[in-house]
């Protein structure tokens, strides 16, 4: 278990001043403590070796993208060179804890947490094998010096209709634990791709909503984070419709959840991945009404949520080319770009007074 394009001087220019702003709020008084949380889709964190039972054979040595030690070895370095930078345009320790997906094992974990910005911090991860047919599943980074973990369990995606009977995918990776002195529960989710129709999608989100009503039923003080690349944006039925969410934090109500990102899409025009010339945002972190402060109220007597937005460095950004101005990948158009992901990471903040 431990283990489209972009204006960015504006860009830079807003992100400064939200952490400017942040920072000085926070710092106003010194008993306030102040949490980052984040989620990135790591875009196929394969090792080079096969695994049983898995069609992981394009990231071979041999397969059609070459993967040799050396690409999977500066794959590493790039994924742990953002994962440590997530978070610290606020907070100088970076995140509490991080969700992935698409990674393939235990080992490319290990491989990863011990990359020297991560080994720095003493990260940990939790991750169970799941089913996915091409090897990839969700997993846990942690810090230990913020986040005590009480309880690792994958939840399975239920294929429903019958002539779907025998497939698997990803599951959900929930993780308990504690946080500032407060139980947490935090869900980690890769739903189905957009090479399936949105049914699937919504049943990644009406199967969350159960597997969330039932943790909450059990606990009724737990703080709930769900996360995860959704292959949906905020505005699909998926995550409003099946999943509960809402866009604003004095709409939510018992049994919703809040999720900023609709607000980030739809009003800001800002996305975690391009795709054929526009923006999308799958990748989200929403939370449950316990984590809000409603109605022009600003306790953070207990863990509350601050602020979030998505992480954008120049490092992450094609700078170039045909797909200038796009998340930098890995491999494009057939060749190795030596990048990172085709999506973008995004970070959550939290504070509360501590005593």
């Amino acid at each position: 278990m431990k283990n489209y394009v972009l204006d960015y001087t504006t860009m830079i220019r807003k992100s400064f001043i939200s952490a400017l702003v942040l920072l000085v709020s926070l710092a106003v008084n010194a008993q306030y403590a102040g949490f980052a949380v984040g989620f990135y889709n790591l875009e196929n964190l394969f090792d080079t070796q096969h695994d049983e039972g898995k069609n992981d054979y394009e990231f071979l040595p041999d397969g059609s993208y070459g993967w040799t030690q050396q690409k999977y070895e500066s794959k590493l370095k790039n994924m742990a060179q953002a994962l440590a930078d997530m978070g610290t345009d606020r907070s100088p320790e970076g995140c509490a804890f991080i969700g992935v997906s698409e990674v393939e094992n235990a080992h490319a974990l290990s491989d990863l947490v011990n990359q020297p910005p991560l080994k720095a911090r003493n990260m940990q991860f939790c991750h169970i094998e799941g089913p996915d047919k091409r090897g990839v599943d969700c997993a846990f980074l942690y810090n230990p010096k913020y986040f005590t973990v009480e309880s690792v369990e994958l939840f399975p995606y239920v294929y429903t209709k019958p002539e779907d009977q025998g497939r698997q995918t990803r599951g959900f990776l929930t993780v308990k634990g504690k946080m500032a002195g407060e139980e947490i529960c935090v869900i980690v989710c890769h739903w189905p791709s957009r090479g399936a129709s949105a049914f699937y999608r919504n049943e990644g989100g009406r199967q969350v909503h159960e597997l969330r009503d039932k943790i909450q039923k059990e606990n009724k003080k737990i703080k709930l984070f769900i996360m995860g690349d959704m292959n949906d944006d905020p505005s699909n039925e998926s995550m409003m419709k099946y999943l509960g969410c809402k866009s604003e934090i004095d709409d939510v109500e018992k049994g919703d959840m809040y999720n900023p990102w609709y607000n980030t899409l739809v009003k800001k025009g800002e996305g975690t991945l391009a795709w054929d010339g526009s923006w999308n945002l799958f990748d989200q972190i929403v939370i449950s009404q316990n984590l809000l402060n409603q109605h022009g109220k600003k306790d953070f007597s207990t863990l509350k949520y601050h602020s979030s937005h998505i992480f954008k460095r120049p490092y992450l950004i094609t700078s170039e080319g045909k797909y200038k101005g796009n998340p930098k990948r890995t491999h494009a158009g057939g060749s190795w770009l030596n990048g990172y992901s085709d999506h973008l990471p995004v970070v959550m903040y939290l504070a509360k007074k501590m005593k």
